[in-house]
């Protein structure tokens, strides 16, 4: 749309898709919805006939969520200036295409994560959470070092189709991994929505980071230093994260 009619256009498809969007969540019917389970409750009451909830210390009695939500902080640290950076170059070396070059970085990640995150649905119960998170995780510190061996388009957005891959993944995953971790505490969405604070303030914080180190070491520095940030996060994941999938469900592969 921004290539073929204005910048602008592009702009004005968001409030399109909004309206779509809530029209999709205003057509499931609320019977469909059962609050208890929606939140991981218990099966019992209480006195009041309540569901039984538990403090909301439980997430920071719970170490494996603060393991993850500090994982997810330094992948997003790393990850998302990723996308911005590539634009920036593709910018540089093609200003008359910047906007569908642009398209196409975010569509070819699109194209990856959406069939992933489909196999991750129908893989997560069986192959266990962490053996799939650690692909995820380990796919960007790579993908953050091949950035910086060419500067060709077709290198640049072929390389962006392993984004797909870290956060179809990731994604897909971490409802599930949350739901492991505060089932019959009923705090569900409070724990899912601290660790999508923790993703946002790794992201949030990642632009800064990265621009200053392109102004004062180039592009190179900013990718290896994304690298590297990764790795940190793979490694405390690969150390310190316990598979948190029912053990009746995940089936060793040998």
């Amino acid at each position: 749309m921004g290539w073929l009619f204005s910048q602008r256009a592009v702009f004005l498809l968001a409030p399109v898709f909004a309206l779509l969007a809530a029209a999709a969540a205003f057509s499931i019917p609320a019977a469909a919805i059962d609050a208890r389970r929606a939140r991981g409750a218990r099966e019992e009451q209480d006195e009041e006939g309540s569901p039984a909830v538990a403090s909301p210390r439980v997430l920071l009695a719970c170490r494996p969520l603060i393991i993850f939500g500090s994982c997810t902080l330094l992948f997003h640290l790393a990850n998302a200036p990723l996308l911005p950076l590539v634009g920036q170059k593709l910018a540089f070396a093609h200003p008359a295409w910047a906007t569908a070059m642009m398209s196409a970085c975010i569509m070819a990640a699109q194209l990856v994560m959406t069939p992933l995150a489909v196999l991750v649905g129908r893989t997560a119960d069986t192959w266990g959470r962490k053996p799939l998170l650690l692909v995820a995780f380990g796919i960007l510190p790579i993908r953050a070092v091949l950035y910086t061996l060419s500067n060709a388009s077709a290198w640049l957005i072929g390389v962006q189709l392993l984004d797909g891959v870290g956060v179809g993944i990731g994604d897909a995953l971490t409802p599930l991994l949350v739901a492991d971790l505060m089932r019959g505490t009923g705090r569900y969405n409070l724990a899912l929505g601290a660790v999508a604070t923790m993703k946002g303030l790794g992201a949030a914080t990642s632009g800064l980071v990265a621009g200053l180190i392109v102004d004062h070491f180039g592009y190179a520095a900013a990718f290896v230093t994304s690298g590297a940030v990764a790795a940190v996060a793979l490694a405390v994941l690969a150390l310190a994260m316990p598979e948190t999938a029912p053990a009746r469900e995940v089936t060793r592969l040998r």
